[in-house]
């Protein structure tokens, strides 16, 4: 079993989690199966429910680290190098944005396990998408945080879709 994510996990992929991948959802087996640490998290965002009952996820702009590209080994270099950056998430305050709950997965084997999962979400890198990889800052408790991928709404998605005013989905 591999220590809390305010570990350091080099060679591991962190991807935040909010829908269908997380832990009992009909994507997590197929896509998370090999997880070796799940752990509730929070980042700060919005949700949204799409017409078929999807979840989507808007953040901040400025809560956006990096956007992932097709360099996987890449994208995972700089999720270790800035792991564990405080300074990088913003507590949230009353107003638009929430710290919205889900799970943080470690995954092994990157170049492995993203490119199923970019199909999945609809990741081109470079392209069209409807969902953008994300590098974002990610609570886990008051002392720890660290940074990872989560997937969240292109702008196009977000038009058909409505706020769920919750936290959580669903």
């Amino acid at each position: 079993m591999i220590q809390s994510a305010c570990s350091d996990t080099p060679g591991l992929l962190r991807l935040f989690v909010y829908g269908t991948l997380k832990c009992g959802y009909w994507n997590h087996e197929p896509f998370c199966s090999r997880a070796i640490a799940i752990e509730e998290a929070t980042v700060r965002g919005r949700l949204y429910e799409l017409l078929s009952g999807i979840p989507v996820l808007e953040v901040p702009e400025q809560d956006i680290i990096t956007h992932g590209s097709a360099d996987i080994l890449g994208d995972l270099a700089l999720q270790c190098r800035l792991a564990g950056d405080r300074a990088g998430y913003l507590e949230c305050n009353a107003g638009k944005w929430q710290q919205i709950e889900g799970e943080l997965i470690t995954l092994p084997n990157p170049m492995i396990a993203v490119p199923p999962i970019d199909r999945l979400e609809g990741f081109h890198p470079g392209g069209a998408s409807l969902y953008r990889r994300v590098l974002v800052p990610v609570k886990l408790s008051d002392e720890c945080f660290t940074v990872a991928w989560c997937y969240v709404a292109s702008c196009g998605l977000l038009r058909d879709a409505k706020p769920t005013g919750r936290a959580s989905w669903p």
